[in-house]
């Protein structure tokens, strides 16, 4: 008899109940808005924002509505306007480039490596070539670039870099926390992410004019006093009124959330790379699977897995990835022709311009994708594993076909 995975793949563990009960005390009192205290209370998003800062070592941090927000407010923040070109990885999920498309500007793709990570060597040709005015850099899937190196390039051009670090959060390359290297890091703290509120983000800088027009853009009107993870006052005076209000406020009730969570992301990152590490081990060697390497700098948050299935054609990926949601392993293909759910691919954007990017769309066409909840346990985790790999197997040596055109397994 074939084994069947049972459990849910977008199931996240409960909030906890630290965050249960700073949540149900605003809800008591109402004052949800960051702005609306009493006396000398402090409100529960400027608290997060000190305690996300002293997390990251940023000098200044700034609570927001989402992810995507932030990556919108970073990109005003440095200058960024319309018709300015910015750079991102071709390999990301479409907030990234939504981002720079719903501020007027062009986003300009850098192909991927096998690593999942951005090509270096094309990024230093495209920044001569497209008088590019920022890199929205993406951090996609937890994987981390040589950031010494992309440092270097960027800073040699005068380009800033913008991290886009919703899947890094807690993660570091060599020891540096990912979001620390650029001139602003952005995070998320979305449903699927280190961190649950739902929806939410997080901005950190140790620029002081940078973040002072953060603030403003974010909806906080001339109350910037009351933040206490920013910039002193006279860093407002040059931006506060020429910088315009683009409402983005994270609230109370969402901070309340996740003060706890902060304290407890050590640990939750250490479980999500053991299940990485259980699913690698059991996936070893798999003929015709090729796992992604991961560079000894590099301090990972694997909420997710990757791996490649090279040179397969469509319709075996596509067999391959049927039979195994048949068996109950959900997994996401970044080389389908249409957008399904999160997962689409540069062509899909047609707010940007069509570019040729023949290295990520090969890269593409055989990399799958598989979030891991902590919801899963070592032998959820196993047992996926030996799914994939049964199924891995029996694409690769051709005796595999769509499941719709094979029975059911008992």
């Amino acid at each position: 008899m074939s084994e069947k995975f049972t459990g849910s793949f977008t199931q996240q563990e409960p909030i906890c109940q630290a965050g249960i009960d700073a949540a149900i005390r605003v809800m008591r009192h109402g004052r949800l808005h960051r702005y609306n205290t009493v006396a000398d209370e402090i409100s529960e998003t400027a608290a997060l924002e000190e305690e996300f800062a002293a997390f990251t070592g940023a000098k200044y941090c700034l609570a927001v509505a989402s992810g995507g927000y932030a990556l919108g407010c970073g990109l005003r923040a440095v200058g960024v306007g319309p018709g300015d070109t910015v750079l991102t990885n071709a390999f990301t999920l479409a907030p990234v480039p939504g981002a720079i498309a719903a501020i007027g500007a062009k986003p300009v793709f850098v192909e991927v490596t096998e690593a999942l990570t951005i090509d270096l060597d094309d990024l230093a040709g495209k920044i001569a070539r497209s008088g590019a005015r920022a890199l929205l850099l993406s951090h996609m899937r937890g994987h981390i670039c040589d950031m010494d190196r992309l440092m270097a390039i960027c800073t040699a051009a005068g380009l800033p870099v913008i991290e886009d670090c919703a899947h890094t959060m807690g993660a570091s390359w060599r020891g540096t926390p990912s979001g620390r290297h650029g001139v602003v890091g952005c995070y998320s703290t979305q449903t699927y992410k280190h961190m649950n509120s739902g929806e939410g983000g997080l901005m950190v800088s140790d620029d002081p004019e940078l973040m002072a027009r953060a603030i403003i853009l974010s909806g906080s009107y001339m109350l910037y006093a009351r933040h206490r993870a920013a910039p002193p006052s006279e860093a407002f005076e040059k931006v506060k009124y020429v910088t315009p209000n683009v409402s983005g406020r994270m609230d109370n009730l969402r901070a309340a959330i996740l003060r706890p969570q902060l304290a407890d992301l050590p640990a939750q990152c250490a479980r999500w790379n053991a299940l990485y590490r259980t699913l690698e081990r059991c996936l070893a060697d798999t003929p015709g699977l090729r796992l992604v390497d991961r560079p000894q700098e590099e301090a990972y948050v694997a909420s997710s897995f990757q791996f490649l299935l090279p040179d397969w054609p469509a319709e075996r990926v596509a067999a391959f990835l049927s039979r195994s949601a048949a068996r109950g392993v959900e997994l996401k293909w970044f080389g389908g022709a249409e957008p399904v759910g999160f997962t689409s691919r540069h062509d899909s954007w047609r707010y940007a311009a069509a570019q040729d990017l023949p290295q990520t769309d090969r890269i593409l066409c055989g990399l799958i994708d598989m979030r891991l909840p902590l919801t899963f346990s070592p032998d959820d985790v196993a047992l996926i594993a030996r799914i994939i790999r049964a199924e891995v197997s029996a694409a690769f040596q051709g005796g595999a076909e769509p499941v719709d055109r094979l029975p059911l397994a008992d």
